[in-house]
């Protein structure tokens, strides 16, 4: 599927929290993605995962979360070990995507640990305002 023209970062943001909007879960992940700053700021990423569609007048977006995943899991996503482990826990949270607790935080420094615990909160139904 071809993507229409590219957004830009605000817009990017909103069309993926309008396709997310209302589901704990994938609202969750996709503000762990935008906080941690890495994989959306990324043509390659956004150019294979990422699928934009206008519905209604809306732009949403929609991330193809099991190939994002599992590219980064065997290597056809450049990316850090702890850029991986953020993936993989978004991944998990937005599509069931299992992932290995023990490996995907082992590592993390204070702020994506932090990250990702504001993110489990909020797929919980207790999101934070900080």
């Amino acid at each position: 599927m071809s993507n229409p023209a590219p957004l830009h970062a605000a817009s990017l943001h909103a069309a993926l929290r309008a396709h997310a909007d209302g589901i704990n879960p994938g609202e969750a992940a996709i503000e762990l993605l935008i906080n941690h700053g890495c994989f959306l700021a990324r043509h390659d990423f956004r150019d294979r995962f990422i699928r934009l569609a206008t519905i209604d007048g809306t732009t949403t977006a929609d991330l193809d979360w099991p190939a994002a995943a599992e590219a980064a899991h065997h290597g056809g996503l450049p990316c850090s070990s702890s850029e991986r482990q953020i993936l993989q826990i978004a991944a998990s949270l937005a599509d069931g995507i299992p992932v290995n607790l023990r490996d995907s935080l082992t590592g993390l420094d204070h702020r994506n640990l932090h990250l990702v615990v504001t993110a489990i909160l909020h797929a919980a139904g207790h999101p934070t305002t900080s």
